[in-house]
């Protein structure tokens, strides 16, 4: 597998249909919210299904969210997007990320950047949000080194393990180039590919 090879794969936010090169709060919310889904408990199907339904109900912003409320993300948003067992928890950790980016930030991803000092007080506060773990940050962050100038999140274990398989040399590319998050996009879905074959799982 050759870089080449791997810049033919899309970009998760691709795959929805989420402009972030437009680096408009409404598109940067859907990828968070996106983000949050994507890096639970669950499957990418049930995440990307999820996603959809929130589309369905236009729920794609915190206002909209916030005053949806937690029972109705549960029921129907939630339950219709494939959740069984942890509805509940993925409600509450989208409610408080709206309420932190509402009482905080003014709604506004952009105002949460521009805030933050450097790429480190960025990935701090993300995941000061409850329920904003380290590796949904990354997976937030990644697809918008291009676009955030402080979006700058170190590749997960599972890009470098990938990356030394098929023998890429990741430190000789440019991690704020276009191309960068795409390769990393790739190697995770190679690997997941392998760990269905294997009945292990791999974060995207």
């Amino acid at each position: 597998m050759k870089i080449d090879d791997l810049l033919t794969f899309p970009l998760f936010s691709e795959e929805l249909g989420i402009d972030l090169q437009s680096s408009c709060d409404q598109e940067l919310f859907k990828w968070l919210l996106a983000a949050t889904l994507f890096g639970g408990p669950v499957s990418r199907d049930i995440a990307r299904k999820t996603y959809r339904t929130f589309q369905k109900y236009q729920l794609l912003d915190p206002e909209s969210i916030s005053r949806a409320g937690w029972s109705y993300l549960v029921h129907p948003v939630m339950q219709e997007g494939g959740y069984v067992r942890y509805d509940g928890i993925a409600a509450t950790n989208v409610m408080d990320i709206c309420n932190t980016l509402q009482n905080y930030y003014q709604g506004s991803l952009t105002q949460l950047h521009d805030t933050a000092a450097n790429a480190e007080d960025l990935e701090g506060r993300l995941t000061a949000m409850h329920g904003m773990e380290p590796d949904v940050a990354n997976i937030f962050l990644r697809e918008l080194r291009p676009v955030w100038t402080k979006a700058d999140p170190e590749p997960l274990p599972v890009v470098m393990e990938m990356a030394k398989k098929y023998k890429l040399d990741l430190s000789s590319l440019n991690r704020k180039g276009p191309d960068f998050a795409r390769i990393e996009s790739a190697l995770i879905r190679l690997k997941r590919t392998r760990s269905k074959r294997t009945r292990r799982t791999a974060p995207i």
